[in-house]
């Protein structure tokens, strides 16, 4: 609730606390006048001049003020009456607030007086519910990521141990078992070093707090690197990959970091490429933006799931996470970049091709 509407809410209560007070001393006073100089004057005048001659006298002399004093008292007790039911309002307040912490899920009512606080109340306690539902889904989803990348890890550890334990305890004279059980052993190796890069990746993903430090970079000569470090990657699935782009493109940006997003992008496309298919990557410079796109053939991601393909440890295809997949952050992480660059990356699947745009303003 904004000041204004605080302030409209504390007059509007105080107004309708100060009529009532006015508007309640008014009738009493008015029936009182009707009952004592009204219908039981006589009677009551009667009354007292039999009991006390002098306190008769003394009160038709001094009526003014006995009757002044008389309102004055209904006044005051009236308004302690209409004070004390104003603060049920306070009492109505905190119950709602504590209502709203024990059970959030149950909607919150009020007095009229309050209907506009209601309103507010009601949208807060919506706002807890999502906010306590969806961490409870990513708690529960980063739960599940760790136990699954904890079997994980234990599958390349174990095979690790077996071959390094059979070359270390057999006598293995072939030279080619030797060398296929390093093989092996190294391989698996490897894999574990990833899931282990991924367990330090989840626990500092934080792009929000990282600075951005930007310097003049040329987007060509950074894919010429990119080119050189996925070599290896695009050799062992034999894949091939093809890049359109200017002889030179200056672009004002945090090279690093620009390079973890467009590597996360072009690992993301090995990973889930047919093999002997070709990676496309197209850079065109407009007026105004830089449009980069990475098009690969693979299995048609569906539409269900590219609204989720850049949360945190959302993967599209579980089934082969145990050989390509990662913990669910590079999508995430390469969108949180390409944003702290004012940047925007969208996501099209059809017909088997899989098509990545990444649009950066110069």
């Amino acid at each position: 609730m904004n000041n204004k509407e605080f302030i409209k809410l504390k007059n509007s209560l105080s107004t309708k606390c100060v009529m009532k007070i006015i508007l309640y001393s008014l009738i009493a006073i008015i029936i009182m006048e009707i009952f004592i100089d009204g219908f039981y004057n006589d009677e009551l005048a009667e009354s007292m001049s039999r009991f006390n001659r002098g306190m008769y006298y003394w009160c038709i002399s001094n009526k003014t003020l006995l009757m002044g004093l008389l309102y004055l008292s209904i006044f005051i007790i009236i308004s302690f009456i209409v004070i004390r039911n104003s603060n049920n309002n306070m009492i109505e307040i905190i119950s709602a607030m504590d209502k709203i912490m024990n059970n959030p899920e149950q909607e919150v009512k009020l007095s009229n007086d309050l209907i506009i606080l209601e309103n507010r109340l009601n949208n807060i306690r919506v706002n807890l519910v999502t906010n306590r539902n969806k961490a409870k889904e990513e708690a529960q989803k980063k739960n599940d990521l760790i136990m699954y990348m904890a079997h994980d890890l234990k599958t390349p550890l174990t095979s690790v141990i077996g071959y390094l334990s059979l070359l270390n305890e057999a006598d293995i004279q072939d030279k080619n078992s030797q060398k296929k059980y390093l093989k092996i052993a190294y391989d698996k190796a490897l894999r574990l070093e990833e899931l282990t890069n991924q367990f330090f990746e989840i626990t500092r993903y934080n792009l929000n707090d990282m600075p951005i430090n930007k310097t003049d970079i040329d987007l060509s000569v950074l894919f010429d690197q990119l080119i050189d470090e996925f070599y290896p990657m695009l050799e062992e699935r034999k894949l091939k990959l093809h890049v359109n782009k200017p002889n030179s493109l200056i672009y004002k940006a945090d090279g690093d970091k620009l390079a973890r997003a467009f590597g996360n992008l072009l690992k993301n496309a090995i990973s889930y490429s047919y093999e002997k298919t070709i990676i496309n990557v197209d850079i065109t410079e407009m007026e105004k933006i830089i449009v980069i796109k990475f098009q690969n053939k693979g299995v048609t991601i569906p539409a269900y799931k590219l609204d989720k393909i850049f949360e945190q440890f959302y993967r599209a295809d579980k089934s082969r996470g145990t050989n390509n997949g990662g913990a669910g952050l590079g999508l995430a992480i390469t969108k949180d970049i390409i944003e702290l660059h004012n940047g925007t990356i969208e996501v099209k699947s059809k017909d088997e091709l899989i098509e990545f745009i990444v649009k950066l303003i110069k």
